[in-house]
């Protein structure tokens, strides 16, 4: 404790993962406080028993693994049936047709995103990513020794990308732009215009765009999910995908990395052969799972789907109406899509708070909730709040988030509401 608020060693940005900070946060919690743990802080929906798989996808789990053909090893880059499976599926919402060769099979879209800053990496090299995004770029592009120029995104715009800011940012170095659509953390989904303008600017630039999807279709506000994909023709796109989110199933590590250039501007036979070597030393999802992938991708009914939307759209909603009863947050805007909302915290009207993260380890002492700070996806005094919980959960939790937050208000200020 120092002057009344908690000291807690953070590590520096390019090393904070979502994990690391939550488990310190667990380990932070009151062994004698009564309250039932209620976590908000990671994309995980199987927490909760409102959100689980189809049934069908256990059955072709189940199936491809007592079949007795899938116990060997799969070509590095994925099982045939797999990429072609998946390339149809993403096909369908595009102006051209995806190949199988277009496809890789990856374990999660974390690895994804490894294969992406590893394959466009060369010395002095440089990558544009979001400010706030997701921290595993961050840890990827150090690895890859990667230079990190963060553009920022506009809360008063929707959480759109700052295009000023990306052509200010680039230069000859730079070797990628990354966009997370649907948003995370931010909850927001692009348009097709700005989809569009991101296009025209990476193609102004010369860069191609690494297209985060791995909230694809997980939307319920005014604007469609429009892969970046769609514009394939105009600039090379690395989209980054998996079953997790969309079937519910981030334990089974079922990951792609697909790039859309059907003009050929970034394909070429010596860039795919440096891909497939790198696939041979990477290790990809279990073989039985890559052989699930076709049925269940035709045969999930859209039922499956629109329930799953309708239960996030639920407590989306919850979650925007009960942190606008919080004087001290504020969230810029309504979540569209994905799991989760930004929600900037007012740290001057707390009395003994000093920033994002002592707030979250006190809440998470004192109310046995666990939220993000926003200074582990780059935006320090914000939070990120999973709205993926069920519903009664997440409406006993924000009830104790806004008790906690009026027990640290300033004095002068309660006196004034």
């Amino acid at each position: 404790m120092e002057n009344g608020s908690v000291n807690h060693e953070m590590e520096t940005a390019s090393t904070i993962t979502i994990k690391g900070i939550l488990s310190l946060l667990m380990q932070n919690l009151d062994e004698n406080n009564c309250k039932r743990l209620i976590p908000l802080g990671m994309g995980d929906p199987t927490l909760y028993s409102c959100f689980h798989t189809t049934h069908v996808a256990g059955q072709a789990v189940v199936e491809a693994l007592q079949s007795d053909k899938f116990n060997g090893y799969s070509p590095t880059v994925g099982l045939p049936q797999t990429r072609r499976a998946i390339a149809e599926y993403l096909s369908c919402d595009l102006p051209y047709k995806l190949s199988c060769d277009d496809v890789f099979i990856t374990s999660g879209c974390t690895q994804a995103i490894d294969v992406a800053l590893a394959m466009l990496a060369r010395p002095g090299a440089n990558v544009l990513i979001p400010r706030p995004g997701f921290p595993i770029y961050e840890l990827c592009a150090t690895f890859r020794r990667l230079e990190i120029r963060y553009y920022d995104l506009l809360p008063e715009n929707g959480w759109e990308v700052d295009l000023d800011s990306v052509e200010a940012l680039a230069d000859q170095n730079t070797v990628g732009f990354v966009i997370i659509n649907p948003g995370n953390p931010c909850g927001n989904v692009y348009s097709y215009q700005h989809l569009k303008k991101i296009a025209e600017t990476a193609e102004k630039l010369k860069i191609p765009v690494i297209a985060d999807e791995v909230y694809g279709h997980l939307v319920f506000g005014d604007n469609p999910f429009v892969p970046m994909g769609v514009f394939g023709s105009m600039v090379p796109v690395l989209t980054l995908g998996s079953l997790s989110k969309r079937w519910i199933v981030p334990g089974w590590r079922l990951g792609w990395f697909v790039i859309n250039d059907p003009s050929y501007m970034f394909k070429n036979p010596k860039i795919i052969e440096r891909i497939k070597k790198y696939f041979d030393i990477l290790g990809g999802p279990a073989t039985f799972i890559q052989a699930a992938v076709p049925r269940i991708i035709e045969q999930t009914d859209n039922v499956f789907f629109k329930k799953t939307i309708n239960t996030l759209k639920q407590t989306s909603d919850i979650c925007w109406d009960m942190i606008k009863e919080i004087p001290c947050l504020t969230c810029p805007q309504k979540p569209q899509g994905s799991m989760a909302a930004m929600i900037k915290l007012n740290i001057s009207s707390l009395e003994d708070i000093s920033d994002d993260i002592d707030f979250c380890f006190r809440l998470a002492k004192e109310e046995s909730v666990i939220i993000l700070p926003g200074t582990a996806v780059g935006l320090k005094n914000w939070l990120r709040i999973t709205f993926a919980a069920e519903p009664q959960s997440l409406k006993e939790a924000l009830g104790r988030l806004k008790s906690f937050c009026k027990r640290h208000t300033k004095l002068m200020l309660l006196q004034q509401q």
